[in-house]
């Protein structure tokens, strides 16, 4: 069979590893999922799940091994993973692991556009942000710490350890912004100008540096 493109959905490749582990059911799967808390990692609904399913059952990666009923409940699918599907599982992990990629995260986006906003009311929402990223590290902190004392591989806690150092590094990075923007980084004069006479601010900064003026 060729190649076909791989899936773009992470949910595909939670559904393949749980496959990995074992032969299961779709409510089986978002159970784990919910009661591992990957779905702080991974976006997941159940009408997502079921969608996903479809799409691996027709490109060959998994196949229904049984349909069974437990008393009067509706009648449940099992799943498997084929040999294709382990294929592209290890291919797709392989890739993801060793390749980095271009995100384009919201909050940089938002980065690149800051002008925007006045500085004062920048700083605000910055400040704002930094008490959120603050309470997430707080949480984070706690269940690594449940998970240590109840000695829970590291293994299966990774993410968690990735997600920390990530918030981490944006708390460091928006405490030092709203340092820099205190002490006049922008310059602040030309921020403040922007907003104060935006018209003669940007006619003069596009004398400095070139371009034509947006009309």
């Amino acid at each position: 069979m060729p190649r076909q493109s791989r899936p773009s959905n992470p949910l595909a490749l939670a559904v393949l590893a749980l496959l990995f582990e074992r032969p299961m059911h779709p409510y089986e799967m978002g159970l784990l999922l919910k009661q591992r808390n990957k779905e702080e990692s991974i976006k997941f609904r159940y009408g997502s799940l079921y969608t996903v399913i479809d799409l691996l059952l027709r490109r060959h990666y998994i196949a229904a091994r049984e349909t069974a009923r437990e008393g009067r409940r509706p009648e449940r699918t099992v799943y498997e993973i084929t040999p294709a599907g382990n294929d592209e599982l290890h291919a797709w992990m392989v890739d993801l692991v060793g390749h980095p990629v271009k995100d384009y995260p919201q909050f940089e986006a938002a980065l690149c556009l800051l002008p925007v906003l006045p500085p004062d009311e920048a700083i605000t929402l910055l400040r704002r942000r930094l008490e959120l990223i603050e309470d997430d590290i707080a949480i984070l902190l706690r269940r690594i710490e449940q998970a240590d004392s109840a000695n829970f591989p590291a293994l299966f806690l990774v993410e968690s350890e990735y997600r920390l150092a990530m918030i981490k590094a944006e708390q460091h990075f928006v405490a030092e912004l709203i340092r820099r923007i205190e002490n006049g980084w922008g310059p602040l004069d030309l921020w403040r100008g922007i907003h104060d006479d935006r018209e003669a601010t940007m006619a003069k900064l596009y004398r400095q540096h070139g371009g034509a003026p947006m009309k």
